[in-house]
């Protein structure tokens, strides 16, 4: 490999040393320990696994795992754990202790494939086994080597800080590789001082060979002999793919075939102040498989009531179709120790956050024993209340803070918050979800402002069903302001008009005139106090269902049955400078004064949702204009 270069080793007890996990280059320089001077010479010590044992390699090569793939992420995450004990062996040692480590080497792993062999090999340069830890770890099933270290070091009362990263549980993620193997060659030698090579070996049928070897490195190597219909595994292209979707974010560093796989950094486990924008930007590109950048960005962690490590985006794009659909899945990968266990996780947020995008990292999530799929359904609930729970504080704080980026967030996504209230399960969830809805003006809430009374506003066609399946909001009753603002009657039967008003006999008049003139079209025509700066309201009786009955069968109605159906009522503000305006038109102009009523008449049924077909206001508002303009 002429022209190529290696890395510099940098020795592990020096202070200055310390974990690669920036972003690395793209162009970085060829680097590989893989060699073939491995070489089994020792007597063969063959030894057969219990029946016990057996039957669990059987289930763990055959049905386990449900996708073959992921055996690349157990023997990764197994070489990362062995760098992991190495690194706390040396951090707790004492300077004798240290005399008996081999320490003069780079950590890391290192991974080489071989189509013409039909060969994947996975090497670290970690802690090593010696014959007892060989035998112990991979002759047994279910022994989890890296479990039994985390004990030891709380039996020793010793700081378990750097164990942290420790990722094995279960002790049966090596046996994940007899799925695509036809045979397993493991070399090992032991970090402790004068220790020899080993070679442990099977095909997976119910016995194995250990022998000493020569030219075995520090460390542990694996050699899987793959099956011809799982060749796909000795691709290059094919192990990247795997890596970057389950280990990228490996403490250690990872080489495939000499050059860096694993090269973006785990952004959501360090300290928000420290993770510039742009940082952020990539990331999320990453995690979302997306072009564009975030327009939010919530990055917490937490240990009260669960362990969380959370980096959620709100995308700056708008929605596409699969986000609006019910189906997409909830963008959130889950993690734990940096390793993924599900790259879309539909229950750690309710559905109507599918649009949310990122990664929660949490050591106290219970997994099973193929670290696929999550247990104890109580714990699961609580991670997803508690980030339900931070997101909607969080997007609170956001309308607060920032209320036209809040605005713009609205308008594209406001959808989705409404259908959490349709869906949420919990009352108290629908109730914040309902602080996040904007509100605007109208002719119905005018009068409800001045009694500065709380609303909410509906802007399409399934809010109102929103409102109705919100049933109540801080222990009050949601009601609907139209239906309200036609049963008030002290609005409509005062006999104080207000300053600036028509006189009580003029507008008896007007009201008359008015009656007259839409007569088949209002069922009623009455005097409000509530309105102010619109001329004129339409209330009916059941206003939401009768919107609902226009959107679905207008076609079906004239204007005859229209009326039948909804009974509407027409309330007219009397201080309205075009209400008190057309007073005197009906006298002065009376022709001006009847496409007048007939315009604001219009205009009021589109305000209140009751007008379909916007050609007969348009039809009536130009000849309007056309009356007036001839005054001129």
């Amino acid at each position: 490999m002429n022209g190529k270069q290696t890395s510099e080793k940098k020795k592990i007890g020096n202070p200055t040393w310390t974990r690669c996990m920036s972003t690395v280059k793209a162009e970085e320089s060829y680097h590989s320990i893989i060699r073939d001077s491995e070489k089994a010479t020792g007597n063969v010590n063959k030894h057969e696994f219990q029946a016990e044992t057996r039957m669990l390699l059987d289930i763990v090569a055959r049905s386990l795992y449900s996708e073959k793939e992921v055996f690349v992420r157990e023997l990764i995450s197994n070489a990362s754990d062995a760098l992991e004990k190495f690194r706390y062996t040396i951090h707790t040692a004492g300077e004798k202790e240290k005399d008996y480590l081999e320490v003069d080497r780079a950590l890391e792993i290192h991974i080489g494939t071989d189509k013409q062999a039909r060969t994947l090999t996975i090497q670290d340069t970690g802690i090593g086994m010696t014959q007892e830890e060989l035998i112990a770890n991979l002759g047994t099933i279910a022994r989890s080597g890296s479990k039994r270290f985390l004990e030891e070091i709380k039996e020793k009362g010793q700081n378990a800080e750097n164990s942290s990263n420790i990722i094995g549980q279960f002790g049966v993620g090596f046996y994940s590789a007899f799925m695509v193997a036809d045979k397993v060659e493991v070399f090992t030698r032991s970090s402790l001082s004068n220790s020899v090579g080993l070679c442990w070996s099977s095909d997976g049928s119910g016995t194995f060979d250990i022998q000493e070897a020569e030219g075995v490195a520090v460390g542990t190597k694996i050699v899987i002999h793959l099956k011809p219909d799982c060749r796909e595994y000795s691709d290059e292209d094919r192990i990247r793919e795997v890596i970057k979707k389950y280990s990228n974010f490996v403490g250690s560093a990872i080489y495939l075939n000499g050059q860096r796989a694993n090269n973006i950094q785990p952004v959501w486990l360090l300290d928000p102040k420290d993770v510039k924008r742009e940082q952020h930007n990539e990331f999320y590109r990453f995690v979302g498989n997306t072009f564009d950048a975030p327009r939010f960005i919530l990055h917490y962690k937490t240990d009260v009531p669960l362990s969380i490590r959370a980096l959620l985006y709100f995308p700056e794009g708008k929605p596409g179709l699969f986000d609006l659909s019910r189906d997409g899945d909830v963008g959130v990968a889950l993690y734990t120790r940096k390793i993924l266990i599900q790259s879309k996780t539909d229950n750690l947020l309710p559905k109507w956050l599918r649009f949310v995008k990122g990664v929660v990292d949490s050591e106290d999530i219970p997994l099973n024993l193929s670290r696929e799929l999550l247990q104890n359904s109580s714990l699961i609930r609580k991670l997803r209340n508690v980030l339900t729970n931070r997101v909607l504080r969080f997007l609170q704080e956001r309308a607060q803070k920032e209320p036209e980026e809040y605005k713009k967030f609205y308008q594209d996504y406001g959808l989705f918050l409404k259908e959490g209230i349709v869906t949420s399960e919990d009352h108290k969830d629908k109730e914040e979800i309902a602080r996040l809805l904007t509100a605007r003006s109208s002719p119905y809430y005018e009068g409800l402002k001045k009694r500065q009374v709380e609303v909410l506003f509906c802007y399409e066609p399934y809010d109102e069903l929103v409102l109705m399946q919100l049933g109540m909001f801080m222990g009050c009753n949601v009601v609907s302001v139209e239906k309200e603002m036609r049963l008030d009657k002290a609005a409509t039967e005062a006999t104080d008009l207000g300053e600036g008003s028509l006189l009580r006999t003029q507008a008896d008049e007007l009201i008359s005139w008015i009656r007259e003139k839409l007569a088949g079209k209002v069922a009623n025509v009455k005097l409000t106090s509530r309105l102010d700066a619109h001329p004129c309201v339409i209330t009916v009786e059941e206003m939401a269902a009768a919107r609902h009955f226009i959107r679905t069968q207008s076609h079906q109605l004239n204007e005859e049955n229209r009326f039948a159906l909804l009974q509407p009522q027409l309330e007219i503000n009397p201080r309205h400078e075009i209400v008190k305006k057309l007073h005197k038109l009906k006298d002065s102009d009376p022709e001006l004064a009847a496409l007048l009523i007939e315009q604001l008449f219009a205009n009021a049924m589109v305000g209140a949702g009751l007008a379909e077909d916007p050609r007969l206001l348009l039809v009536r508002m130009n000849d309007l204009l056309a009356r007036a303009l001839e005054k001129h």
